[in-house]
C-alpha cells in the first residue's frame, strides 16, 4: 500500500470514528433535554425522544432477543435497543468485529487514550503474555454469565415480566443518570480505567468488555479476514507492532482470531505493496481503502434501516408514562 493509501484508510477511520462520537453524544444530550422536561413537569416535551439512546442498554437488548426468539414478538417498550444490538450483531458475523474498532464511542475513547499516553510517556506496555492470556478470558466469563442467566436460565414467564415492568421502562433514564449523577465508587472506576487505558491499550476492551467479546466469537463466521500475502511480505513487523490487540499478523496467511477488531491497522502501516488486505477469501484483486468502510457503514445503517421501515424503532412509552415512572427511579435501583 502507497504512502497516500495508508493515510487515506487512517484518515477514513478517524471520519467515522469521530462521527459516529459525535453524533451518541447528540444523542446523550437530546435525551438529557427530553427527560429534563419531564423532571420540570413541562406540558410538552422540549425535544423528542430519541430512540438511539437504546443502544447504551445491551443487557436489556439480550432478553429482548431472547424474548423474540421464543415469541416470535421484538417488546415494544425498548424496540431500538433490539435492532440496534441486531445490527451490531449482524456487522460482526459479515465484516468482523468491527463496531469495537470503527463506530464503539467507548472504544474510540480507548483508542484516544492509549495514543495520548503514546505522547505523554513515549510508549504503551504490555503485559507479560502469560497474564494478558488470563486476563483476556475475563470478559468471555462475563459474557458466559450473561448468556446463561439470560438465555439459557430465564424461563418465559420472568422474560414478559422483566419487559413489562417498570425497571426495563426506565432503564435507559437510569443508564443517564449512571453519567450525569455518577457516585464516589463510578468516579474511581472510570478514573482507573482511564488511567490503565493510557498504558495499556484499549485495556477495558481487551479485558473487561462482554460485548466485545459476543462479537468477536460472532466475528469468526465473518468471510472478511485480515489476509498476507507470503511472497511479497518482508518480515518487517510493523504489522504486528502495531496491533492494537497484540496479533502476530507477520507470521499468519489468514488472521481469524475474535481478538481481530478489523481496525486495518496493521493493512495501513504495511509498506509493502498488496502484502495485506482485508478482503473474502474468494477475491483475489486489490480492494480499493474505502470498500471496507463503506461495508461496515452500510451494513450498520442498513440494519438500523430495517428496523424503522418495520416499525420496531420508537418505544411505545408515551411522555406522560416517563412523567409516571421517573419518581419510581430512586426506588427501582437498588
Amino acid at each position: 500500500m502507497d504512502i497516500r493509501s495508508m493515510k487515506s484508510l487512517t484518515t477514513i477511520r478517524l471520519i467515522v470514528q469521530w462521527c459516529f462520537l459525535l453524533w451518541v453524544v447528540g444523542i446523550g444530550i437530546r435525551f438529557g433535554i427530553f427527560i429534563n422536561s419531564v423532571e420540570s413537569r413541562a406540558a410538552a416535551p422540549l425535544v423528542s425522544r430519541p430512540p438511539g439512546v437504546e443502544g447504551f442498554l445491551p443487557i436489556g437488548a439480550l432478553t429482548s432477543l431472547k424474548y423474540w426468539l421464543v415469541t416470535g414478538k421484538i417488546h415494544p417498550v425498548h424496540p431500538a435497543a433490539l435492532v440496534i444490538f441486531l445490527a451490531i450483531l449482524l456487522m460482526s458475523l459479515l465484516a468482523k468485529k468491527t463496531f469495537c474498532s470503527w463506530l464503539c464511542p467507548v472504544g474510540t475513547l480507548s483508542e484516544g487514550a492509549y495514543k495520548l499516553g503514546q505522547r505523554l510517556f513515549g510508549r504503551n506496555y504490555r503485559l507479560w503474555r502469560w497474564l494478558d492470556f488470563g486476563l483476556r478470558g475475563i470478559k468471555y466469563l462475563l459474557l458466559l454469565i450473561f448468556v446463561k442467566l439470560i438465555l439459557l436460565d430465564m424461563p418465559t414467564e420472568a422474560l414478559s415480566s422483566f419487559l413489562n415492568g417498570s425497571y426495563w421502562a426506565i432503564s435507559d433514564v437510569k443508564m443517564l443518570y449512571f453519567f450525569t449523577h455518577m457516585s464516589v465508587t463510578t468516579v474511581v472506576v472510570l478514573a482507573s480505567l482511564t488511567f490503565l487505558s493510557l498504558f495499556y491499550k484499549n485495556f477495558w476492551c481487551r479485558y473487561l468488555c462482554p460485548y466485545g467479546a459476543l462479537l468477536g466469537l460472532a466475528s469468526l463466521a465473518s468471510p472478511f479476514k485480515i489476509r498476507r500475502n507470503p511472497a511479497g511480505c518482508t518480515g518487517c513487523r510493523r504489522c504486528s507492532n502495531a496491533c492494537p490487540s497484540d496479533l502476530s499478523v507477520h507470521s499468519c496467511s489468514t488472521i481469524s482470531s475474535p481478538e481481530c477488531t478489523g481496525c486495518l491497522t496493521c493493512v495501513a502501516l504495511c509498506p509493502e505493496q498488496n502484502v495485506l488486505a482485508m478482503q473474502p477469501a474468494f477475491w483475489k484483486r486489490p480492494v480499493p481503502v474505502w470498500a471496507f468502510p463503506l461495508v461496515v457503514v452500510l451494513i450498520y445503517m442498513g440494519g438500523i434501516g430495517a428496523g424503522m421501515v418495520s416499525g420496531h424503532w420508537h418505544s411505545s412509552l408515551s411522555y406522560a408514562d416517563y412523567q409516571r415512572l421517573i419518581p419510581l427511579v430512586p426506588y427501582l435501583s437498588h
